[in-house]
């Protein structure tokens, strides 16, 4: 992995004035555009603080005040140069946001400053054969908040019309906090791939590959949707105790194989979830399902790697297997209710909050495994 240098001069940023209308040439009385911190990548290893105009919203355009941007893995890809599709030198990066509506621009409906919300960040094309049958998370011309698009690692976020009018602010009915609701991306991206492998019936033993932030919102899922037994494997001592605090039986990956025979009376798992992105994983899923199971190839795979398979465990098993990639707003949707039920409990994932201004600090807590979920609030 590529790292980026600390020596950075960071910008503090505390106070947050109301948005308002940006300029870029100096006014009459040669005062200056209000500007903000911005945590901008320009290229692989090469991400820093810079000064980005304080948004205002044109029409049909809607900003948000960040009030927490959660860092993922795919952050950390991003920022070394191994995920490079669909990303634009340039962007403001962040892509699991919770935040507050700041102003509304002309012509938008429905919705009112100072309301709780998030955003779906797959900005679709609306027209494409995927688009057009319910999957615009598949969109052949889709956009991404965070990738391609300025994301939530500012203190103010503009919401393009085009998603405005597709629907991707999603307001919240219920308040909560705002790590909580900054959870809605990454269980969205959950209850899709949910959604692809059938889901969980009940009393059925579901396995677990990875017990960072994704592998407990599976776990807290499953057990919520009746699963009779999950089985998490992970190999931090830390993450295996908050599976096992939720009600999940736990191992090292050195004995995944057998504590899954001794649950399951050496059948194998109904359903097998990987949630972690490495090739090898592809292969031994197969192995620890039942048969007539279903395995989930959630995590992404590094790009343009390959892994060996027995096809003929999936053939004469009769196995099922999917995979999950991004989510559908419908399912942003049924994330933020879920959450502001209280159906899934974010403070044994959200674990680490920092401030804008100790944004090293933040990244290199995610890459460090310290803790389980980190956030940014990039209020200061």
């Amino acid at each position: 992995m590529v790292f980026f240098p600390h020596h950075m001069i960071i910008n503090a940023f505390i106070a947050r004035p109301a948005p308002q209308k940006c300029d870029t040439r100096a006014d009459e009385g040669d005062h200056m555009t209000p500007t903000m911190p911005a945590l901008v990548l320009n290229g692989p290893g090469d991400v820093h603080l810079a000064e980005k105009p304080i948004p205002t919203p044109g029409p049909g355009e809607v900003v948000l005040a960040v009030e927490a941007t959660t860092v993922c893995g795919t952050d950390l890809r991003i920022i070394s140069g191994d995920k490079t599709t669909g990303v634009h030198p340039g962007v403001t990066l962040g892509h699991e946001i919770a935040g507050r509506i700041a102003s509304l621009g002309e012509g938008v409906e429905g919705l009112a400053v100072g309301q709780q919300a998030t955003v779906s960040i797959v900005v679709s094309c609306g027209i494409c054969r995927a688009c057009l049958t319910g999957r615009e998370h598949l969109c052949s011309h889709c956009e991404l908040i965070g990738y391609g698009i300025d994301g939530g690692l500012a203190p103010w976020l503009c919401i393009l019309a085009r998603a405005v009018s597709h629907g991707n602010v999603i307001p919240v009915a219920t308040e909560m906090p705002a790590t909580r609701l900054a959870l809605a991306e990454p269980l969205s991206c959950v209850l899709n791939g949910h959604r692809r492998h059938g889901g969980v019936n009940p009393g059925e033993t579901v396995v677990i590959i990875g017990g960072g932030a994704i592998g407990l919102l599976h776990t807290q899922l499953n057990l919520a949707c009746g699963a009779g037994q999950v089985i998490l494997c992970e190999k931090h001592a830390d993450r295996r105790d908050r599976a096992a605090a939720m009600g999940a039986v736990t191992t090292c990956p050195d004995g995944l194989r057998e504590v899954v025979a001794e649950h399951t009376g050496g059948y194998g798992a109904d359903l097998v979830i990987v949630a972690i992105g490495r090739n090898e994983l592809a292969e031994d899923s197969l192995d620890l399902a039942a048969p007539g199971g279903r395995v989930s190839w959630f995590a992404g795979f590094p790009k343009g790697s390959t892994a060996t398979i027995t096809p003929n465990t999936v053939h004469y098993q009769e196995l099922t297997v999917s995979g999950g990639s991004n989510a559908r707003r419908a399912d942003v949707h049924r994330a933020v209710e879920m959450l502001g039920r209280g159906d899934i409990e974010e403070s044994s994932i959200v674990t680490h909050t920092f401030g804008l201004s100790q944004w090293t600090e933040a990244v290199d807590a995610v890459h460090g495994h310290t803790g389980v979920k980190i956030a940014i609030d990039p209020r200061c």
